[in-house]
């Protein structure tokens, strides 16, 4: 017996369409500039979510 489930989310659809806007706002960026982005994104998701778990900084490389 197979069941059938009407989809009203495709969680692989929206992580596509998320994945390609990241790309489209951070293809023409520096290294640097993107670190920025990660940078600024990360504080604006810890704003709105405050319980968020907190991850110690990983430890980059130096820019060179």
């Amino acid at each position: 017996m197979k069941n059938s489930v009407s989809k009203d989310f495709d969680c692989a659809e929206l992580q596509d369409r998320e994945a390609l806007r990241v790309h489209e706002e951070t293809k023409d960026m520096t290294r640097e500039e993107e670190l920025a982005y990660w940078r600024r994104v990360s504080d604006e998701a810890r704003k709105q979510y405050p319980l968020m778990r907190e991850a110690p900084p990983a430890p980059f490389p130096p820019v060179k």
